[in-house]
């Protein structure tokens, strides 16, 4: 995704006698290459330990169904096939991921497809290592031809290979697929008021001890600024966030930059200017999804987009060339101002 999210869990004092006992849990660790973070506000507090052994386990399972960097993996196993035309049976986790990617390929009109990672191996982004560099166009062409969501079938059962060398990359909308499973855990073990974070993507439930809503920082979109500066303050609550940017993940060569976003669409990185996209919807899957697909689109059709979709909101960060940043929100996205996190 390359943007980030900050947590800002600064809870202020308790209000009400009401929430006095209450008090709050935090269980960590790691997960999808990234960090992970759990934050529950409860008034039966205890160890914590039950609740992170249901969490690991939940995300064990996540990435041994989507995980590309686990060549034993579901997805990775349906890579390696070249059968095409036969209905491969995968996991709950893997169709429900695959049924959003469907939608949001369409939502987007292809703005964001889940078969790029060819497009992304090519110019030096993807797994194989950071040989970053404009690659011919004959070879741009060459991986096009590899590339495109109607070369795989969803069904309600599994998923149809129409293209032999087809590949299947999900890590635009994986961690997303991770907060949300990760919140049903923490909803099935009694949890009412809590946040979920993975690698800065996140779900709030409910509000924080006081009974405000959940304070969300979003990174400084700039190379240049630190990995913690807060750019804008989102308040959350029974709502997800995600966010995708170009401005961490990006080689220069000839003067100009480009950054890890492709456009499956042309082949080529995105050069609209966009320096981040944060997008807030019901689930976070298809916030993170929604924001990647957003980036590639540009500011007027991604907003488009959104004004379009019921409980969809976003902001869009326009870097100009003087190295100013332009805010562009849809029409009900929330803001608090950046001093409000201290």
């Amino acid at each position: 995704m390359g943007g980030r999210l900050l947590v800002l869990l600064l809870l202020a004092p308790c209000a009400t006698l009401d929430c006095a006992p209450r008090a709050t849990v935090r269980i960590e660790g790691l997960t999808m290459g990234t960090t992970y973070r759990v934050t529950v506000v409860t008034a039966r507090p205890g160890s914590g330990d039950d609740l992170r052994r249901a969490v690991e386990h939940r995300l064990e399972e996540v990435n041994r169904h989507l995980s590309t960097w686990d060549d034993e993996s579901e997805i990775s196993r349906f890579n390696r096939s070249r059968s095409i035309g036969v209905e491969v049976r995968v996991s709950e986790d893997f169709l429900r991921v695959m049924t959003a990617a469907r939608e949001i390929f369409v939502l987007s009109g292809g703005a964001w497809d889940a078969t790029v990672s060819p497009l992304v191996e090519l110019w030096g982004f993807g797994p194989s290592g950071p040989a970053r560099g404009v690659p011919p166009p004959d070879r741009v062409v060459l991986a096009l031809a590899l590339v495109g969501f109607d070369k795989v079938e969803v069904r309600e059962t599994g998923l149809v290979k129409r293209h032999p060398a087809v590949t299947l990359d999900l890590s635009s909308i994986a961690k997303g697929y991770g907060v949300d499973a990760v919140a049903e855990v923490v909803r099935g073990e009694g949890g009412a008021d809590f946040l979920v974070e993975i690698g800065g993507e996140v779900y709030a439930a409910g509000a924080r001890r006081d009974g405000s809503p959940w304070r969300v920082g979003v990174n400084r979109p700039d190379p240049d600024a630190a990995p913690d500066e807060v750019y804008r303050v989102v308040p959350l609550r029974d709502e997800a966030l995600a966010t995708s940017g170009g401005y961490r993940n990006f080689f220069v060569q000839e003067g100009v930059r480009r950054s890890h976003v492709i456009d499956p669409r042309t082949g080529h990185p995105v050069t609209n200017g966009i320096a981040s996209v944060t997008v807030r919807a019901s689930s976070c899957m298809l916030a993170d999804g929604l924001a990647t697909a957003v980036m590639v689109m540009g500011p007027k059709a991604g907003l488009a987009l959104v004004e379009r979709l019921d409980g969809v909101e976003a902001l869009v960060v326009v870097a100009d060339e003087d190295g100013g940043l332009r805010d562009h929100r849809s029409s009900g996205f929330p803001l608090e101002p950046p001093s409000g996190s201290h």
